[in-house]
């Protein structure tokens, strides 16, 4: 049976170096796009799949996120205060657990920005996620209609969905898109301390339970400053 998160992890507390001089001031996830921050995009999205609750973790600049998440009842916010510690993308989903519960949640980063096909891509994924197989559900962008993408991809995707990683000077037609599922048991025997979530990736590849679901419709890659032009655009023409 489908399991549909009501909860969400968003990871909020890069240090935005490429996307200088817009960082210098302010968190990139409160860099705005087509009128809104970043930031704001992904929690809209989580809202609409009627998640209730989301852990948004803070390290630079934390006052300008945790300040403009204060009001904020769909989802409602919990923050995760990483301000006296780099734990990288794997520790801090370690370090939320706690508040995110036994149940399958939604794990996002905050400056990913897609633009929904038909159906919701967070419903579909929702739909796709079967914890008697996968461990974890990307969501995977094709890298030729993604914008603002110039790189060889992330990983082979099988008929079934199962991801098979991009080995050295391969290209590989997919890329991770920063939205995904995941298994809180996954976590069990994680590291302490700072490491890197695509750990957690290659252990369920491993165990061959790391699964993808395509994109329906358009990624946005927002890495730098030119890429923001490049979002808003594509955004605009979405919703005219």
């Amino acid at each position: 049976m489908p399991v549909t998160p009501t909860k969400a992890m968003v990871l909020a507390a890069g240090l935005g170096l490429r996307m200088r001089p817009l960082t210098d001031r302010m968190p990139k996830p409160m860099v705005p796009v087509a009128g809104k921050p970043l930031l704001d995009h992904v929690l809209d999205k989580l809202a609409d799949a009627n998640v209730s609750e989301a852990v948004v973790n803070v390290h630079y600049l934390p006052d300008q996120i945790i300040d403009h998440v204060a009001h904020r009842s769909r989802p409602r916010i919990i923050i995760s205060d990483e301000r006296d510690q780099v734990l990288g993308t794997g520790g801090a989903v370690v370090k939320a657990l706690p508040l995110l519960g036994d149940a399958p949640f939604y794990h996002l980063n905050a400056d990913t920005m897609w633009i929904d096909g038909v159906r919701p891509n967070l419903a579909r994924m929702a739909d796709a996620f079967d914890p008697a197989r996968m461990d974890i559900l990307l969501l995977m962008a094709p890298t030729a209609t993604s914008i603002g993408y110039s790189g060889n991809g992330d990983y082979a995707m099988l008929t079934d969905g199962a991801l098979r990683k991009r080995k050295e000077n391969q290209v590989v037609p997919f890329v991770y898109a920063g939205v995904a599922i995941m298994s809180p048991a996954l976590f069990a025997d994680a590291p302490t301390g700072e490491f890197s979530l695509t750990k957690m990736f290659d252990r369920a590849n491993e165990r061959e339970r790391l699964f993808g679901l395509r994109l329906d419709g358009v990624w946005m890659h927002v890495g730098t400053p030119d890429a923001v032009q490049a979002a808003e655009k594509a955004f605009l023409v979405s919703v005219a």
